[in-house]
């Protein structure tokens, strides 16, 4: 029997997530930033850049993905195990690359790049060990770093990835409604957080029939359990006076977006509510600093100013706010488009961003907890627009 390296496999209809013309924009974009540096071919090995370019979000388990993009061409790069999956989700060419032999992932990348060319990377993502096979395999005449410009080029959405974020936006309050309801004391974080969960998968169902369902997620937390943005759901019970932190992820073909709140078990005592209400404040003024010419670094220190003042800025923990797109809690992030001092990014219209200012008290003080508010925001010629609909704030917010 003849063993391939590498094979196509195509059967099925294409789905993706926009249209032909979409991608063909993405790429365009991507060609020009390839001959201005006098690249000949770039290899994105990231899930985040192989899905923007492609439509395909790839499943690693272990096995290296790909997508090359020429002056001509487009190809992703599989492994045996997804059969035609990739194929019928990206757009242009894709093979299969077989594990018969060791390292022929590079021979079927190898077969469309060539040797002695000039490469892009993704000089954030690609390993050292794989760094070393292509060279080896590819013998590049010169290599160059592409993933700042492809970060700088995902800054800006089109109309089409407006629309979904949008879609996603409204689906992060569809599982934020569902949580409300099912919060009362002697419920455990699991629970909550499952029914949120749910609710928004059957809203995606409903709104992308065609889609792939997968990644949508909830981290609902109380209690100590508030004190990290990213502390998972644990079988807690919640209780009478608990701070809780509602944090819904619907995942909508590779983007993720995020609706967080700060709710109390049916009551809040003082010392909370003063931490809560200073943290709204906080997001309320921050959300209207966001606009057209304003750069990263002065939104965060106008806010830390605003935290200072009210002698609370030792208690912020993160940035104020980051892009979305094509991102997820493992894979992809627009780091050049955070909330941070160290980050100089001018914003523009067409861009994405939260506002999510948190506070953490520790255990032992009064109003111990962490309080997070978070909505995302639309950066318009003139402004913003704010697309997240859940409301927040003590008014609303103490439930159960």
């Amino acid at each position: 029997m003849q063993r391939p390296d590498f094979y196509r496999f195509h059967q099925g209809e294409k789905t993706l997530p926009f249209a032909d013309a979409e991608y063909e924009a993405r790429l365009k974009g991507l060609r020009a930033i390839m001959a201005e540096q006098g690249i000949d071919a770039c290899v994105l090995t990231s899930m985040h850049n192989v899905s923007y370019y492609s439509g395909f979000l790839y499943c690693a388990f272990g096995r290296p993905y790909a997508q090359v993009v020429t002056p001509t061409d487009t190809v992703t790069f599989s492994a045996g195990i997804d059969a035609a999956q990739p194929w019928r989700r990206c757009y242009g060419d894709n093979i299969t690359y077989t594990d018969w032999q060791r390292n022929n992932y590079w021979r079927a990348i190898l077969s469309v790049t060539g040797q002695g060319k000039t490469i892009g990377f993704e000089g954030d993502h690609l390993s050292i060990a794989q760094m070393a096979l292509l060279d080896d395999f590819l013998k590049p005449a010169n290599k160059i770093d592409i993933a700042p410009a492809t970060m700088t080029q995902r800054f800006h959405k089109s109309p089409a990835e407006l629309e979904l974020i949008r879609a996603g936006a409204a689906t992060a309050d569809v599982g934020g409604y569902a949580i409300r309801d099912a919060i009362k004391a002697g419920a455990r974080e699991i629970d909550v957080a499952m029914a949120g969960r749910d609710a928004m998968e059957l809203e995606i169902a409903r709104r992308f029939p065609d889609a792939e369902y997968r990644d949508t997620w909830v981290w609902f937390q109380s209690g100590i359990n508030t004190d990290g943005a990213h502390n998972p759901v644990t079988a807690r019970a919640l209780q009478r006076g608990d701070i809780l932190s509602l944090n819904t992820f619907p995942m909508i073909s590779g983007y993720y977006t995020a609706l967080e709140r700060t709710l109390f078990v049916e009551t809040v005592d003082d010392a909370s509510l003063a931490v809560w209400e200073a943290n709204v404040a906080a997001h309320e003024y921050g959300m209207s600093l966001l606009k057209p010419g304003v750069s990263c670094a002065e939104v965060t220190h106008k806010i830390n100013d605003f935290f200072a003042e009210r002698d609370l800025l030792q208690y912020r923990t993160f940035g104020y706010g980051h892009s979305f797109g094509v991102l997820s809690h493992y894979y992809g992030r627009e780091a050049g488009l955070e909330l941070r001092e160290d980050i100089d990014t001018v914003l523009e219209s067409g861009m994405v961003i939260s506002m999510e200012p948190m506070l953490t008290i520790p255990e032992g003080q009064a109003g111990a907890g962490g309080y997070r508010e978070h909505d995302i925001l639309f950066i318009t010629e003139d402004g913003n627009e704010n697309i997240t609909g859940f409301p927040y704030g003590p008014e609303h917010n103490v439930v159960g």
